[in-house]
């Protein structure tokens, strides 16, 4: 796995020592990502001009597929879930109407554009402040498409810096965010990496795409992620007292003021004993209810969501936690479309 990840950069290392020209290998990357991003913006523009021609669709979730897993700081298996968790979603073995009552099969509520090809991308020897800004490229492409809204199906958590840049970029201000999470991911820098997944918080903070950080489930928190906490002013709710908070938090009314509420949810927000295929296991979180329940009651204008960290190389043999993160995906579309 670690040798997947690296490919890339191998990859160019030979090139730059085999004398290659600088400006052939910039070329070839160049052609790659704009081949990369043509296909997301055709994929959006034909999915946008379907919901439009159906009519009656102030919003539309739209997934966005981001098979990332080389910042995870422990296992890279995040990388493998869009596909899985695309299969989960329409194996048969459920209805395809939400909790809400909102049908899937409706394109008015739910579409599909695709993944952006990591791998391919990194395999030219793309680095990753270049990456990052694809990402970030690659959801605007989404959101040009009216009314399509993303919902992102990673990936580790590092993906969340550039999707929530982008959303509030292309809104032109600060967003809410509901992030739900075992950890706070807010390190400034974890193992001298600044896109960690353990990092990814950090970044949007300083970037100033947040006014209202609201972290809940977490149950695994060094003294610097209550420091960066205070020093961002991130509402933390930790687990050993979510019975005192749960009736606010399931009350929840966010996003007053700005352009709108973005969640993000990692799947090991959840205790392991709904959801055992994550990398980093801990114990003590959320029951899938619990979240549900947070879902579900609150009330907000949810223009963009993602859920990452679910890691099929440590399911169980029967795809359990690959159908927890399709319900998931699932409740969210139901929370964005309307």
């Amino acid at each position: 796995m670690q040798r997947f990840a690296s490919k890339g950069i191998h990859y160019l290392q030979k090139l730059n020592a085999a004398s290659v020209p600088a400006d052939l290998i910039v070329k070839g990357q160049n052609r790659v990502i704009d081949a990369s991003l043509t296909l997301i913006r055709e994929r959006a523009k034909l999915k946008g001009e379907l919901v439009r021609a159906l009519g009656g669709a102030k919003a539309s979730s739209s997934l966005l597929g981001v098979p990332l897993g080389h910042n995870s700081s422990f296992l890279q298996g995040p990388a493998f879930a869009p596909p899985r968790i695309r299969e989960a979603i329409w194996c048969g073995s459920t209805n395809s109407t939400t909790e809400e009552g909102k049908e899937l099969n409706d394109p008015r509520i739910l579409t599909d554009v695709g993944d952006v090809p990591i791998q391919e991308i990194r395999d030219c020897g793309v680095d990753d402040d270049r990456l990052m800004d694809i990402i970030s490229e690659s959801v605007k492409l989404v959101m040009e498409e009216e009314p399509l809204r993303p919902l992102v199906l990673g990936g580790d958590h590092s993906i969340s810096f550039p999707v929530v840049r982008a959303v509030s970029e292309k809104l032109g201000g600060p967003l809410d965010i509901l992030h739900l999470d075992a950890h706070p991911d807010i390190y400034h820098s974890f193992e001298g990496n600044k896109y960690s997944h353990a990092s990814s918080f950090a970044r949007i903070m300083e970037g100033g795409y947040a006014r209202r950080l609201l972290q809940v489930g977490i149950r695994s928190i060094t003294a610097e992620g209550r420091e960066q906490g205070k020093r961002f002013g991130v509402e933390q709710f930790e687990m050993r007292t979510f019975s005192r908070d749960r009736h606010f938090l399931e009350n929840l009314k966010l996003g007053e003021g700005v352009k709108g509420v973005y969640i993000s949810l990692d799947v090991d927000c959840l205790d392991p004993a709904f959801a055992p295929g994550v990398s980093h296991i801990e114990p003590g979180g959320l029951s899938f209810r619990d979240v549900l329940n947070i879902l579900h009651n609150l009330e907000a204008d949810v223009v963009a969501a993602d859920v990452v960290e679910f890691n099929p190389q440590r399911d169980t043999v029967d795809g359990m936690t690959a159908m927890v993160a399709a319900k998931l995906v699932r409740e969210l579309t139901a929370k964005i479309s309307k």
